[in-house]
């Protein structure tokens, strides 16, 4: 507690005078309260850890952002739903089936990442291998040859075969998803390789969720008929 002569610095109750600053606003003078120095230390020490936090963070590609993380624990966690579905057959139903569902593309999306990217880009536009996002191919004509693409390789060797490094799951799943990026016609470094083929058959739509059964009796009121009744 302090009192206020005019004119004259505040004293407080203890003896101690605090020095009031020159200028005044709308009546209100200020305290010199200087700001302590550990608050200085802090404030530059935030600034010192930024340099090295930036430039780890904002130029290391390994890094992944919090989006990034929630969808691989996505992804992770699907991945432990493919294996409780057996084993996925590579015929045509089944891509068509895996290509209507958008969760089994996420997983055939992060099969591709870790081992098609590199040649075929990141979103299927071709670098080294061909482009995968337009209607020309060099090795097969049909959906279900896609899987056996994956597993046997082609053109000598410049696709490696994946029979012993992919499961056939993970090679139906990449092959659903490969073939999901048709149509987009990205540019590419590479000119069209092969030739224009039929398009895919149409992606099989998802089965609708049964609706659940009234119970029985007078569905109108709702009531149950008694047994026996």
């Amino acid at each position: 507690m302090s009192t206020n002569t005019p004119g004259k610095a505040p004293t407080t109750v203890d003896g101690h005078k605090d020095l009031i600053l020159e200028h005044e606003y709308d009546g209100i003078r200020e305290y010199d309260n200087p700001i302590p120095s550990w608050f200085h230390l802090i404030f530059i020490a935030t600034i010192l850890i930024s340099i090295p936090y930036y430039i780890y963070y904002e130029t290391n590609s390994e890094v992944l952002t919090a989006e990034e993380r929630v969808a691989r624990e996505e992804v992770m966690q699907l991945r432990k739903q493919v294996a409780a579905l057996g084993e996925l057959s590579t015929d045509e139903p089944t891509l068509l089936k895996l290509m209507a569902e958008p969760k089994w593309l996420k997983v055939g999306a992060s099969i591709y990442a870790t081992n098609c990217a590199s040649c075929h880009g990141p979103a299927g536009q071709g670098t080294i291998g061909p482009n995968m996002t337009d209607d020309h191919y060099k090795n097969l004509k049909t959906l279900a040859e896609i899987p056996k693409v994956v597993i046997e390789g082609a053109n000598q060797g410049a696709m490696p075969a994946w029979r012993t490094r992919l499961s056939t799951n993970n090679i139906v799943l990449v092959s659903a998803y490969v073939a999901s990026l048709r149509g987009q016609n990205l540019p590419s470094a590479r000119p069209a390789e092969g030739e224009v083929i039929p398009p895919w058959p149409a992606p099989a739509a998802p089965a609708p969720t049964p609706a659940p059964k009234p119970a029985a009796g007078n569905a109108s009121t709702g009531h149950v008929r008694p047994a026996g009744a």
